[in-house]
């Protein structure tokens, strides 16, 4: 009940964030954003114990880590990969996080487990084919990312065939709106401007972190 609670909180503050955002009301967005995950990370801390809980708030943390560097990318490019190593770890954490989850049903959808596989590869190759060109000198490093994310999504996908229903497609659609939120970010910084880039990238990324968590307590709730 606590839990729920508080992810209804984080509900009302991302909501009044993004408005703050789209309205670009400067400075008070930077006030706000650091508050987010803490109430997540909240939720999950007066859940119910599960085996895999102190992996969730890890990766929680490493992305609050990342919310918080890259506040000041005005500053230099330098935070922008100390920030893109906080959020590779966080993904990296996720994938642990997913790999450990307890399955309760077979996989017996090949054909929808090859046709992910294809989709997830394709995202891949769509997207380092049209940003590598523009990366200068950081080809290496968003490329680790790129792989980290698509092997994230992977994961998510997999599971997701062999997981409980609904806290599966919450997952999932946490993973897919996850990379989505990246993809937005890369094409932004690196290909073309898009308008209202900041609001975009930050509703998925709210979203998508609101989602992994309620899917991670609902597949492991005790109720």
């Amino acid at each position: 009940m606590q839990s729920s609670l508080l992810l209804k909180t984080y509900i009302g503050f991302t909501i009044i964030y993004l408005g703050i955002l789209f309205f670009n009301l400067e400075g008070f967005d930077n006030y706000m954003k650091p508050m987010l995950l803490p109430i997540l990370m909240g939720a999950v801390i007066i859940s119910d114990s599960f085996p895999s809980k102190n992996i969730l708030l890890t990766a929680l943390t490493f992305s609050w880590i990342g919310d918080i560097i890259l506040l000041f990318t005005d500053r230099g490019e330098l935070y922008f990969i100390f920030g893109l190593v906080a959020f590779l770890i966080s993904h990296l954490v996720y994938i642990a996080l997913f790999s450990k989850q307890q399955n309760t049903k077979n996989n017996n959808k090949k054909f929808l487990f090859w046709i992910g596989v294809l989709a997830i590869l394709a995202y891949f190759v769509f997207m380092i084919g049209t940003l590598f060109p523009k990366l200068g000198p950081l080809k290496i490093p968003v490329l680790v990312y790129a792989i980290v994310i698509t092997t994230m999504l992977f994961f998510a996908f997999k599971g997701s065939l062999k997981w409980a229903i609904p806290a599966n497609n919450y997952i999932l659609i946490g993973a897919i709106v996850f990379v989505s939120s990246d993809s937005i970010l890369a094409f932004n910084k690196f290909y073309a401007p898009i308008a209202h880039a900041s609001f975009y990238i930050m509703a998925t990324y709210c979203l998508a972190q609101y989602l992994i968590v309620a899917g991670i307590l609902k597949l492991n709730s005790k109720i």
